[in-house]
Order: structure tokens, then C-alpha cells, then sequence
């Protein structure tokens, strides 16, 4: 009789969960009315991998599938191989997921990934809010590799966390907010901080991501999912984008170079509240780089020529290796070489040149009055208030990255530079 009981009672267990089941499944991947209204949507249709691709590239060949409801990472990927990416960039947004890890599980969700052929894998450029099962993960992890940390970067708080055990639904969200950061764990914010202040900074500079110059820079980008070689799976998968703000900046304070980078060897330098960039004696290419990246703005700036005023401000670049700088110059060069003009660093070379008449405009050894204005794919360029260029460019609407000042190679070079004032759209 306690037998039958027994198993009378565990049958209509069972029943009654796989009714649960099925009618939970039923519910997963949609949205409310209410959510709807209020701008959210998803990036996951519950049925197809409509949306998503591989990391750098324009069709899904990485090991994933959809099964029962759920993105699942199928845990043939490795460090190199294994991420996905939505078709869409996304900027400022609140994130939210549910999702479910293997035993000893690793996975991750990374924002503000950047596409480039230049990185290999979307983490040195992309934030990541770390997943992981860590009860029964094979290896001893540091605190900065462990769940819901800004990997690398930010802890959250231990106390906070309540966490389902691998093989259990959890739900996370992040919010992004021009540069504020939350990570929420099953409905409670477990981390907080602001991105690009002199505290992100100095992490990102001290730490794993030292040799990763680009890490974190991006303000837009596509969001991506990691198999990390463990199944992973994931369902109502949404986002509600928020709105950009804009903010003037004023990209050099009169007193020394702090927010900007040097690459290279040659000079930069203050003096009478005036930043001056001078050839060096190894008579090499140098770049002084803004540490924060600029996508669309509005920038204006004094520029005087001594000696040999070869030089130009580059927008939407990154820093590679060998003091390279990858994106897109505003040349500034002595009269007859086409201040004002654009040029590719790589690939395509001179993009616009100006007409020969208006090469009288700049005034050589004088102070001269830059304007640079980048929205989307296109860039206008005025030089003592009269218009130099205007090109609307697909690459160039892709591109994101900082704004660099440069010495041309060659030694003889020194350039005056002062009022760089730059207004965020």
C-alpha cells in the first residue's frame, strides 16, 4: 500500500511537471503588451537563429542551434572559436536573458562588440557580464573571473547573489546607460559602476586588459554570446534600447595630457597652455589618442604650423601594433598638400582631396581654425570657416574609434594645437 502510494504520488508528480513544463515552454520568448509598449524586443524568436551570425562574419556556421525553446551553445567552442552576434548594433539599453549552464558550465553575454578583421575575438573590444557555473568548475578561479563580474573589471556584490544551481534556470540583465552599468541576478542589481572614468581607466590599464588597447572603448556595438566549450542555453533573450545623451567635452585642458594616450616616441608636450606635438629624434610616426572613443560629434580646434606642419586629426580610429593608426585622417599639412582633405590610413588612400582654389585658405604659420563634423557616414570639414569637404562614406559609417592627432614621419615636424572642443551628437 506505501508502495503503491509512493508511486501513485511520484507518477502525478512527474505528470504534473511535464504539464508545467510545456506550458512554461509555451510561454517563453514573447513579450507583453505592456513591454511592447514600452519599447522592448526580441532578439530571439523562440524557433530560428534569424538575427544571429558569427563574429565577424555574415552567415551561422558556429555550434549553435536552437532546442526546445532555447539558443543552446552546443560546447564545441573554444577561446578562438564559438561566438555568435546579433545583426544589429546597440548602444545605450537595458539587456535581459534567462539562462542555463552545464555542470562546470562557462559562458558569457559581451556587449559593445566591435567587427573588425583586425580582432580575432570579440572580448578585446567588448565588455563581457561573465557566466559560470562556479561550484563545479575544474579549475580555481580569481574573483574577477567569477559569475556576474564585469570580467576583468568590476566585482559584484556576494551577499546580493542568489544563484540556481547548473542545470536551473537563473535571469540576468544589464543596463548600459551612456556609461552607467548595472548587473542584475534573478531580479536583484548586484553591480554598479561608471564606464570611462579615471577608476575604469586605471583597471583597464593594470590588468588583463593592458595589452588590449581598445577593450571597452566602444560606445556601440553588436551583442554576443560566447561558447566557451561547455553547453550553455539561453531564451528570452530582449533588450529595450534608451536614448543617447549628448555632452560637450573639452579634449584638452591647457595643462597637460591627461585623456589622451601616446603612441610612438616623438613628442607631446604643454607648453604655454598649448599642446605642441614635435618630431623626436627617431623622426618616426607618432599619434597622441584620445582615450575615450567619439563616433558622432562635433569638433572644433586651433591649429598653427611650425616648421614642417605635416600632420592631421584622425576620427574613428584604433590604435594596432607598431604605432599604427587604423581609421580615417583630416589631413593638416602645409599649403598645397590638402588640409582638409581625407585620407584612409589603410586600404583606399586619399578619399576627397580639395579643389586647388581653396588651398589658400589655410594660413600658414598662423593660427588656423579646424571643424569636423561626423555623423553616420558622413563627414563635413571646415578650415577657417569655409567648407572643404563633404563625403558620405559606407566604411567610414562603420567605423568607431577615437579621435588622434599625429606627426608625420620624417623629423622637421612641429604643430601648435589648442581649444579642441568636441560636442557629442
Amino acid at each position: 500500500m506505501e508502495y503503491s502510494i509512493k508511486r501513485f504520488f511520484s507518477i502525478g508528480l512527474m505528470t504534473t511537471c511535464i504539464v508545467g513544463f510545456f506550458s512554461c515552454t509555451e510561454k517563453q520568448n514573447t513579450l507583453t503588451n505592456e513591454e511592447i509598449a514600452n519599447g522592448w524586443q526580441l532578439l530571439f524568436d523562440g524557433q530560428t537563429m534569424n538575427g544571429w551570425r558569427d563574429y565577424n562574419g555574415t552567415e551561422l556556421t558556429q555550434p549553435w542551434h536552437v532546442v526546445d525553446g532555447c539558443i543552446q551553445a552546443k560546447g564545441d567552442g573554444s577561446d578562438a572559436l564559438g561566438y555568435i552576434v546579433t545583426d544589429k548594433e546597440y548602444e545605450n539599453f537595458e539587456l535581459a536573458w534567462d539562462w542555463k549552464l552545464s555542470k562546470g558550465g562557462n559562458s558569457g553575454m559581451i556587449y559593445h562588440v566591435v567587427e573588425r578583421p583586425q580582432f580575432d575575438v570579440p572580448y578585446v573590444t567588448g565588455p563581457e557580464y561573465q557566466l559560470i557555473d562556479e561550484p563545479n568548475f575544474p579549475e580555481p578561479l580569481e574573483d574577477w573571473q567569477k559569475l556576474g563580474v564585469d570580467y576583468a573589471m568590476y566585482l559584484p556584490d556576494k551577499s546580493l547573489m542568489k544563484v540556481n544551481p547548473a542545470g536551473e534556470w537563473n535571469s540576468s540583465k544589464i543596463v548600459f546607460d551612456n556609461g552607467h552599468v548595472e548587473h542584475w541576478l534573478n531580479g536583484v542589481k548586484i553591480l554598479e559602476f561608471e564606464a570611462w572614468t579615471d577608476d575604469w581607466y586605471n583597471r583597464k590599464n593594470s590588468g588583463k586588459w593592458a595589452h588590449a588597447p581598445e577593450y571597452g572603448l566602444a560606445k556601440e556595438g553588436v551583442i554576443c554570446l560566447q561558447d566557451h566549450g561547455y553547453p550553455a542555453s539561453f531564451r528570452n533573450i530582449k533588450i529595450k534600447e534608451l536614448p543617447r545623451k549628448s555632452k560637450e567635452v573639452s579634449l584638452f585642458n591647457g595643462k597637460d595630457l591627461t585623456g589622451w594616450e601616446n603612441n610612438g616616441t616623438e613628442l607631446w608636450y604643454v607648453e604655454n597652455g598649448e599642446l605642441v606635438c614635435e618630431s623626436g629624434p627617431d623622426k618616426k610616426y607618432g599619434y597622441l589618442a584620445t582615450r575615450e572613443y567619439f563616433d558622432d560629434f562635433d569638433l572644433t580646434l586651433d591649429f598653427r604650423q611650425e616648421a614642417n606642419g605635416n600632420s592631421g586629426v584622425f576620427i574613428r580610429s584604433f590604435i594596432e601594433e607598431d604605432v599604427k593608426v587604423n581609421g580615417w585622417q583630416v589631413e593638416v599639412a602645409p599649403q598645397g598638400f590638402d588640409t582638409g582633405g581625407i585620407y584612409e590610413s589603410y586600404g583606399r588612400g586619399w578619399l576627397v582631396q580639395i579643389p586647388d582654389k581653396k588651398e589658400n585658405i589655410l594660413k600658414p604659420g598662423e593660427w588656423n581654425t579646424m571643424r569636423i563634423l561626423v555623423k553616420g557616414d558622413n563627414v563635413t570639414t571646415w578650415l577657417n570657416g569655409e567648407q572643404m569637404v563633404d563625403i558620405t562614406d559606407g566604411a567610414i559609417g562603420k567605423g568607431k574609434g577615437r579621435v588622434a592627432l599625429q606627426i608625420h614621419d620624417g623629423g622637421g615636424i612641429k604643430v601648435r594645437w589648442r581649444n579642441l572642443s568636441l560636442k557629442t551628437l
